[in-house]
């Protein structure tokens, strides 16, 4: 029997270059971003998700199922208020992973997953070192098991791109908290 895997979806691309990675685990997807500037630009994101999930499920006999948590932007914004021009990996990115592992750690343990992950390490902007101190801590707080990962590796983040023009996947050319950084 596979172990039920809560994995945090960023967004189509990355979860694109991950699942592949993760056959050997019964994956629901989580997306919880409120780091995105914009609704429009979360349930866009969200909108690719779900149809890239459908097309998978479809080609490949799969039942991968998406919980979506509602957009609130306001978390974000209060949780790095004073960060506001801080390049990409700063100080604003760890607070950014932490609140959104830290969320996802808590559903997984209160909805029998076994385990909990994040797509985010298969990015190269995104130091997976961090993540994984984050995630592991989580899981001791929360009494659960973290995957820890480097999903860039084995070509993950060139799978990625390689899916996104083979299924037509919006692929965004920023994180999600401010394009202009």
């Amino acid at each position: 029997m596979k172990k039920k895997l809560l994995l945090h979806s960023c967004c189509a691309p990355c979860t694109s270059g991950v699942l592949w990675q993760l056959e050997d685990y019964d994956i629901t997807l989580i997306f919880y971003n409120p780091n995105i500037d914009t609704e429009a630009e979360y349930n866009k994101r969200l909108y690719a998700l779900d149809d890239y999930i459908q097309r998978v499920n479809s080609e490949q006999g799969l039942d991968i199922k998406i919980v979506s948590v509602p957009y609130n932007h306001d978390e974000f914004v209060s949780l790095t208020k004073g960060l506001e021009n801080e390049k990409e990996g700063g100080k604003r990115c760890s607070i950014c992973f932490a609140m959104r592992l830290d969320y996802v750690a808590k559903y997984a343990k209160d909805n029998g997953f076994d385990l909990f992950a994040t797509t985010l390490t298969v990015s190269p902007h995104k130091n997976f070192q961090i993540i994984n101190d984050i995630g592991s801590s989580l899981a001791e707080k929360y009494k659960t098991e973290y995957l820890a990962s480097n999903f860039k590796k084995n070509n993950g983040y060139l799978i990625s791109i390689q899916n996104s023009k083979k299924y037509g996947i919006y692929r965004q050319n920023y994180c999600g908290c401010n394009p202009n950084l």
